[in-house]
């Protein structure tokens, strides 16, 4: 029985004691009295009744009162204590009782904390026997998930089912780029810890490269296996497979557990072959007739020595034109693809600033002359062969030192369009354009060691250009090298390098043992993967013309919330922020201006959450935001949506406050900041995970249980 069940009978019960022995004693007396005696006390009561009522009603008032107050500090200080007390055992170790209530529910609570206190004391002892056991192999993975994040090549490992466990950085910066699609807009990628592999490659190719594999372990040959795949925004990659053999198998199928991927995109490659394919169809068909003329030409000249000079001339001229129109021929065939020609050798992506701190290295170590830098963009990506560069620098400052003694050298480095400025820059007197000429194409040498490539040479495998230039206002001169910004599509950003550092997230070895990842309402909650999100809006009214302004989210696959793999994005709501809203969320017009409306951002998001439960806070407030743009987008979101709010009422039905800030405190979780989509996305999918324990407690441990369990709570009813 219900608490307020319960109050509500004692009610009643009080209401008989109080009434019912004097309406029993009053039958018996009446029954007892003779005819005038009843008559003389019906005059009585009658003129005494209002003061008796009054009294009687005082009394039953003053007692639901003292029942009430007993109920409160008994009854539900109880409930909550028990609610406290599965909250210690549970979700928030560090919560504890508040001692307040009557002096037996003090002490009662005072005892529960002790016991908490000696319970605590006990699991840290448990747990730093466990993480000492855990240590190495937890080190193990660790050291290769580490070593997997450095990787030059794109490395992605899956399960047989073609599932996602792990996949490296250069990975997750290759795919985003390949996505052609609305996951883009924000910044997401086609890779995702669980996520299936097929979504990017094809998976009849995958599946045969799996059965070469296996005949080649039949076999007793090495087990490997390459092809070439066309992704879905065209490019093309080349994908080797290796397989994760498992340790108790030895031979066919049953030893793969998973493979391992190796992807590179040679769409760039196949495209400069095909350049140099043109280059070589054009040079060898624009020159077989012209060689034929001439060929033909001179035979007439060698066989008919004594011909008459007129026509001798004439073939001579022959010979000339079709030399000159070959000499056009090679000209224009080499301006056209110039370009293509020049990225025969391999360049590599380097960060500007990585180059001069490596030239500053070797002048201070080889010329002991000192360096600085001034006005560097340290964001800028350039395309490099890194050791010859390095070396044209230094070979130029050996000669300065030589020739012209300054005290210091500086770098300078700046961007211009999809070209970077490389500065060396010395004070001292003006060089005439001859001795650079002759500084350009002479080998270069740095004391000692030498190099076979001239300046202008290293200039010329890079396709770039350098300039001699002086800054007659400073007194100084500078060597301008004129180099290529890095392709964009490769080049990582500030947020993709710092996300890079540190110990990678995107791994999980467990997902070694899943196979299935659909949506079924019957399966167990820490089973299945979660899409959390939060939203910010314009106002508190959907329905009133209050618009979407940033959308922000995160998944939750084998119970952890992958933080490297969310959605954030502001969304411009075609329309005026209010400007009492701006403080609360903080974001400004300046930001929303120039950002994709709705209708991009959620095709997006809704391929980002896509066969993955939806998580909210307040759900049906963020629901209706997207449930009013379905006949705009046509983006309708089916799949079953989970509300912390409610499933905190749920296991928590005698708290006064189920708001995400109250929740938080109570579980012990704390975050960066509020009312921002992506870190109140990532609250409260801590939240979730400390209630899916919570609720197992309960009994309550499928979605379908959460889902009616989560409709019987009175938040439920709120409707936006």
């Amino acid at each position: 029985m219900k608490a307020k069940h319960r109050l509500i009978l004692a009610v009643i019960v009080l209401g008989l004691l109080m009434t019912g022995p004097f309406v029993a004693t009053s039958v018996l007396i009446w029954l007892d009295m003779k005819e005038a005696e009843r008559a003389m006390l019906g005059q009585l009561l009658v003129s005494r009744l209002p003061v008796g009522v009054v009294m009687t009603l005082f009394g039953f008032v003053l007692g639901v009162g003292v029942l009430h107050k007993l109920f409160k500090q008994y009854v539900e200080g109880l409930l909550r204590m028990a609610e406290t007390l599965r909250l210690m055992l549970g979700a928030n170790r560090d919560f504890r009782v508040t001692l307040e209530g009557p002096p037996e529910v003090r002490k009662l609570a005072q005892a529960a904390n002790d016991l908490a206190e000696q319970r605590d004391m006990l699991m840290d002892d448990v747990d730093a026997q466990i993480a000492t056991a855990k240590a190495s192999v937890e080190e193990e993975k660790n050291r290769l998930a580490a070593l997997m994040s450095e990787l030059a090549q794109a490395v992605v490992v899956c399960n047989l089912d073609g599932r996602i466990l792990l996949y490296n950085n250069r990975a997750r910066l290759q795919f985003k780029a390949l996505s052609q699609g609305p996951t883009s807009v924000a910044g997401g990628a086609l890779i995702g810890l669980g996520r299936s592999i097929f979504s990017i490659l094809e998976k009849n190719q995958v599946e045969h490269a799996r059965e070469v594999i296996r005949q080649r372990l039949a076999g007793g040959k090495a087990a490997i296996s390459n092809f070439v795949t066309t992704a879905r925004g065209g490019q093309l990659l080349r994908v080797q497979m290796v397989p994760v053999l498992a340790a108790s198998a030895e031979d066919g199928e049953a030893a793969m557990s998973g493979y391992v991927l190796t992807v590179e995109n040679i769409t760039r490659n196949i495209e400069q072959e095909a350049r140099r394919d043109q280059v070589l169809h054009a040079l060898t068909e624009g020159s077989r007739s012209t060689i034929g003329n001439i060929r033909a030409a001179v035979a007439n000249l060698i066989d008919y020595p004594d011909m008459e000079p007129e026509q001798r001339e004439r073939f001579v001229k022959v010979v000339d034109d079709e030399a000159a129109r070959m000499s056009r021929n090679l000209d224009e065939t080499m301006g056209e693809f110039s370009d293509s020609m020049k990225t025969r050798w391999p360049l590599e992506d380097i960060l500007g600033i990585d180059v001069i701190a490596a030239a500053q290295r070797r002048i201070d170590d080889k010329l002991k002359l000192p360096s600085k830098t001034e006005e560097l963009d340290d964001t800028l990506w350039i395309k490099a062969d890194s050791y010859a560069l390095v070396f044209a620098l230094v070979s130029l400052a050996s000669k300065l030192q030589d020739h012209y003694e300054p005290r210091e050298l500086r770098f300078r480095l700046s961007s211009a369009g999809k070209l970077a400025y490389l500065d060396l820059i010395w004070a001292g007197p003006a060089m005439s354009s001859e001795t650079f000429y002759t500084w350009e194409m002479e080998t270069m040498r740095i004391g000692s060691e030498t190099s076979p490539l001239t300046l202008r040479e290293v200039i010329d495998r890079h396709g770039g250009e350098i300039w001699y230039q002086r800054e007659k206002a400073a007194h100084r001169a500078y060597f301008r090298f004129v180099l290529p910004v890095a392709v964009p599509e490769i080049e990582p950003d500030q947020d993709e390098r710092t996300r890079g550092n540190g110990r990678p997230e995107y791994y999980d070895f467990d997902l070694f043992k899943f196979e299935d990842r659909s949506i079924d309402l019957d399966r167990k909650l820490s089973e299945l993967t979660y899409t959390v999100f939060d939203t910010e809006t314009t106002g508190l009214e959907p329905s009133n013309g209050d618009e979407i302004i940033q959308v922000g989210a995160a998944r939750i696959v084998n119970n952890r919330l992958l933080r490297q793999e969310t959605f954030n994005q502001i969304v411009d709501p075609e329309r005026p922020l209010k400007p009492e809203s701006i403080p609360i969320h903080g974001i400004t017009e300046d930001m929303v201006r120039g950002q994709p409306n709705i209708d991009v951002v959620l095709p997006a998001f809704h391929e980002f959450c896509e066969d993955t439960v939806l998580i909210a806070h307040n759900a049906a407030f963020d629901m209706r935001f997207l449930q009013l743009k379905e006949e705009r987008t046509g983006i309708r979101f089916t799949q079953p949506v989970l509300d912390t709010l409610l499933l905190s009422a749920v296991v928590h039905p005698n708290q006064e406050s189920h708001k995400l800030d109250v929740i938080l405190e109570r579980l012990g979780i704390t975050i960066d900041k509020r009312h921002n989509a992506l870190e109140d996305a990532l609250a409260t999918g801590e939240v979730f995970l400390k209630l899916v324990r919570l609720l197992e407690d309960q009994g309550i441990v499928t979605v379908r249980q959460a889902l009616e369990a989560a409709e019987k709570t009175y938040f439920a009813r709120v409707k936006y």
